[in-house]
């Protein structure tokens, strides 16, 4: 009797009443919403209490039909919200969030849908195929749903012939594309290695069949855990091997149509081979892309794709390159198919970060093969392309194949495009940190579209890339005249004196340092350039000033005026002391000093306030600094031309002593302006003249004078004081006394000293000495 009662339920004791919302997601195909959730079924018995419980996991279908550009998308996710109970409304932003997806979901060129989630291309079901489109495909379309519990028996159709092999490959495809199912597959060993037999023996027999066991390994691999099993049946050496000999049919057929082609009487032959080459192209992209059609589902990326998931592992990338990965993928890079260059470019991304694959890259002439698909329509190919050039421009050979294949233009051209900009004007920025390449800037149309976005920024903060690269372009003085065309230079003036800004003003001394009209143009602002020097600006913002200042080598610029007006001298003099400020500025004090000593009175100011004894300090703690010694000897050399500074060099101080130590310096720019200064020294003094002209000939020839030295030893070691006639041999005095030692004067021999004497000690003094503003000890 209680066996009977607990059989019967009535309605009242069956409890519908707990539903469990799940999660959101997009239907793969229709403009829909598939909402899941979990009902919770529970039978009662007499007395209210729960016997037997049960969940089970439901979808439904949310269609929206009349989802459209113009479709108000926050009134149509409320509206969903309100009418599909199983949605909770805390969930509407969720939904809004799907239902744009939805609205502006990619298709590629065939009409398919590409889903976000995973490499699936999923075709739309009103896409009409015809039999060419699906011919290559024929017989991968099942009549029948694969079933987990059936794996044996689709394992023995894989020992059956060819059609019945794709029929079970095709079946165990369909079960490894749910995740679920991985694991399961992943413990029957017997199946991966009959799939892994059939590849390795058949791939060459049927491209159906090679593509479709590619792609059951292709979702394994797109899981890190399984990797190890997928390496283990040697899937990746397989896939290379099938991408090389398909290139290697590629080449081919290219040179079966070229030959045909060059003969004109065989015009319908060559016709017909193009129909064929079209045909077997297309099969042969779909086994490199990885294209398989089962019913609606189309294009899935499988062999390189499965490479990539497996170059995660940096042992395995080593071995793809071991077998010319980078070679095999450069070569793919003349096809035309837009989505299989997006994978070949990502490929060739992934691998650039590494020397040894950047320099395969750089012996195939990579870049010219990635120049050719710039500028072009898709944009993830677009975008792919131009950060792989990104990591190739840190390479100064790579960045020399860009200029050589004509990037600069094109990339100029595609700084208009907002989304592509930053990566454009980062490898710009790379090429142009090489003074060969900056000139070519110039004519493109990059410089005015770089001032436009300088200007457009106003009081804001500038992008460091553009500012960046905008300084390396203002080193070149064909760069310069564009800036400054128009009301360039009084804009950059205005944001760098108004902002306080170092970078802009790091582009203006750029720009002031070449001669020339651009230079005459500062003119105008010497005055608030001067004024900039006081002491609560920042150090790195009055280096900046005062190098631009220091760049103004114009013969019409009245110095005098501007250091009295802006009482410049006490503050050079003050910067001159050892430490008193951060080297670089002081460098920067000495170069302005020596750039206003061009003028006479600028350089009598300079010695009545003491500054050259300042220099000559200065000199003795930085000896050790060419680029200190350089520019004081610099500033010597600048005032020796003018009478006051010139007798306060010579009769006040020991620079002309300092100055013959570093005539024989090893820094050749150093060389160069002693002797130019001591020349003109010599010429106006007669005692120091004769120093110079001593220390000269000890100097050009001290290895003569070292073998006199060690003639005048005995073989003891002892002096010959006396010679054969008793006199003193070295006559307790300077060798270079010796008149004796120099030819006679009426001999050929003496005229002949004599002219070379006068050849040696002649130089051009009025020449203009260009000092070097880098160099290194």
């Amino acid at each position: 009797m209680a066996r009977r009662d607990s059989a019967y339920v009535k309605l009242n004791e069956f409890n519908f009443g707990k539903v469990k919302g799940g999660s959101l997601d997009v239907h793969p195909t229709e403009k829909a919403l598939i909402v899941q959730y979990e009902l919770e079924a529970t039978i009662l018995g007499e007395m209210g209490d729960p016997m037997v419980g049960e969940r089970k996991e439901c979808q439904k279908i949310i269609r929206l039909k009349s989802l459209n550009a113009n479709t108000d998308i926050a009134s149509l996710a409320r509206k969903v919200v309100e009418e599909c109970r199983l949605i909770h409304p805390s969930k509407l932003p969720e939904v809004e969030q799907l239902l744009f997806y939805l609205l502006n979901r990619k298709k590629s060129g065939n009409g398919s849908i590409m889903c976000t989630c995973c490499p699936v291309l999923l075709t739309d079901k009103r896409e009409k195929h015809s039999p060419r489109d699906l011919a290559p495909f024929e017989g991968l379309e099942l009549d029948e749903e694969a079933n987990i519990n059936r794996i044996d028996h689709y394992v023995e159709l894989l020992y059956e012939d060819i059609p019945e092999k794709v029929r079970g490959a095709t079946l165990i495809l369909h079960l490894a594309r749910n995740p679920d199912n991985l694991e399961e597959l992943l413990q029957n060993e017997t199946a991966l290695g009959a799939l892994a037999r059939v590849l390795r023996e058949d791939w060459k027999q049927s491209v159906d069949l090679a593509t479709t066991i590619i792609y059951v390994f292709f979702c394994f691999s797109s899981f890190s855990q399984f990797h190890g099993q997928v390496t283990h049946y040697k899937i990746g050496a397989l896939c290379m091997n099938i991408i090389e000999h398909e290139l290697k049919r590629y080449d081919l057929w290219q040179d079966e149509l070229q030959k045909k082609a060059a003969n004109q009487n065989v015009k319908k032959e060559h016709e017909k081979a193009f129909k064929k080459y079209q045909g077997l192209l297309i099969k042969q992209e779909q086994l490199l892309r990885g294209t398989v059609t089962v019913d609606v589902i189309t294009n899935y990326i499988v062999a390189l794709h499965l490479l990539l998931n497996l170059a995660e592992d940096t042992r395995t990338e080593l071995k793809m390159r071991n077998k010319n990965i980078v070679h095999t993928l450069v070569k793919t890079l003349d096809r035309e198919d837009e989505e299989l260059l997006v994978l070949v470019v990502s490929f060739l991304k992934k691998l650039s970060i590494f020397l040894e694959n950047k320099n395969d890259m750089a012996e195939t002439y990579a870049v010219e093969k990635l120049a050719r698909l710039l500028p072009c329509k898709h944009e993830d190919l677009l975008n792919t392309t131009l950060r792989l050039l990104l990591n190739l421009s840190f390479d100064t050979g790579l960045r020399s194949q860009m200029v050589q294949a004509g990037l600069i233009p094109k990339l100029s051209s595609l700084l208009a495009d907002e989304s592509q900009r930053q990566l454009c004007m980062c490898i710009l920025y790379h090429i142009s940190v090489d003074d060969r390449f900056k000139s070519m800037f110039a004519y493109t149309d990059c410089i005015p579209q770089l001032m436009k976005m300088l200007f457009d920024c106003g009081e804001s903060p500038m992008d460091p890339e553009l500012i960046s690269f905008c300084i390396n372009l203002a080193a070149n003085k064909r760069n310069a005249q564009v800036i400054c065309e128009g009301n360039g230079l009084k804009m950059l003036m205005k944001r760098g004196l108004k902002l306080k800004d170092v970078l802009t003003m790091k582009m203006i001394r750029n720009v002031s340092q070449h001669d020339g009209p651009t230079k005459n143009l500062f003119i105008d602002y010497v005055g608030d350039l001067a004024a900039q020097t006081g002491v609560e600006e920042r150090e790195e913002y009055v280096i900046e000033c005062l190098g631009t200042l220091a760049n103004l080598t114009i013969p019409d610029l009245d110095w005098e005026l501007v250091l009295k007006e802006y009482n410049l001298v006490p503050f050079l003099k003050d910067r001159l002391k050892p430490g008193s400020a951060e080297d670089d500025l002081i460098l920067e004090v000495v170069i302005m000093i020596g750039t206003v000593s061009m003028d006479g009175s600028c350089a009598a100011m300079m010695a009545k306030s003491g500054i050259i004894s300042a220099l000559i300090e200065l000199l003795n703690a930085q000896q050790e600094d060419d680029e200190f010694v350089c520019q004081i000897v610099y500033v010597f050399y600048k005032m020796v031309f003018h009478q006051a500074t010139r007798d306060v060099i010579i009769k006040d101080t020991q620079a002309p002593a300092y100055l013959i130590d570093l005539m024989h310096d090893k820094n050749a720019e150093i060389r160069k302006v002693c002797d130019n200064t001591l020349d003109i020294i010599a010429e106006y003094d007669e005692e120091w003249g004769r120093k110079i002209q001593s220390e000269k000939f000890r100097w050009h020839n001290s290895q003569w004078l070292e073998m006199v030295d060690n003639r005048a030893m005995g073989d003891d070691g002892e002096p010959f004081m006396y010679g054969d006639d008793g006199e003193p041999f070295m006559h307790n005095g300077d060798i270079l006394e010796r008149r004796d030692l120099f030819y006679s004067a009426g001999t050929e021999g003496g005229r002949e000293g004599e002219r070379e004497a006068e050849t040696f000690s002649r130089d051009s003094t009025s020449s203009t000495v260009q000092v070097r503003r880098e160099v290194g000890r």
